[in-house]
């Protein structure tokens, strides 16, 4: 049991019997009212968001998430298939997978986390480094400020990248913030 007010974004809590995952944490401080937290949340099983308000000082159930190293494997339409070390295979929906489907590649190594024994979403590693497949050639004299070009990587996914970036070049992308990071040698 955590109070409100010490809640964060991501933590998950039960709520009507349900699974809730935190979007938003938003703390009122009223004049002779008590202290108040607003909470967006969204239903990990169902998928639809609500928000609730509690007292800050309230006590709530806050639920802790298996998680599971695995690495991806297929897709089996509508399921994307992982496997662990122990060549146990999980299927988790396209619809929970959110922005992972940017990033992901055969092979590559995340952790499924899991609600009431289910696959209920993916979380990828905080950067994953991907080929430049397709990007315009720099514009000859445009060296003022930060300048950046889109560019796409194997996954289809655009990204904006430096001027200096072309076909081929391999960078490091930020999967939380799907931002360039820097570019990788070799």
């Amino acid at each position: 049991m955590k109070l409100a007010q010490e809640l964060r974004v991501g933590n998950v809590i039960k709520f009507n019997n349900d699974a809730y995952v935190i979007l938003r944490t938003e703390y009122n401080r009223g004049g002779r009212n008590a202290a108040t937290v607003r909470l967006k949340l969204k239903n990990l099983l169902i998928g639809n968001n609500t928000e609730q308000v509690y007292k800050a000082d309230e006590k709530i159930d806050v639920i802790v998430l298996e998680r599971k190293e695995v690495s991806y494997s297929y897709f089996a339409d509508p399921m994307y298939v992982f496997m662990d070390a122990e060549y146990a295979q999980y299927e988790v929906e396209k619809e929970n997978m959110g922005d992972a489907l940017n990033f992901l590649e055969d092979g590559l190594a995340c952790e499924v986390v899991f609600y009431d024994g289910r696959a209920i979403s993916v979380e990828l590693p905080s950067s994953v480094v991907r080929e430049i497949v397709y990007t315009e050639p720099a514009v000859r004299g445009d060296t003022s400020g930060k300048v950046l070009k889109p560019a796409k990587i194997n996954t289809g996914f655009e990204v904006q990248v430096p001027a200096f970036c072309e076909i081929g070049d391999k960078i490091e992308i930020d999967t939380a913030s799907g931002e360039y990071r820097n570019r990788v040698k070799g």
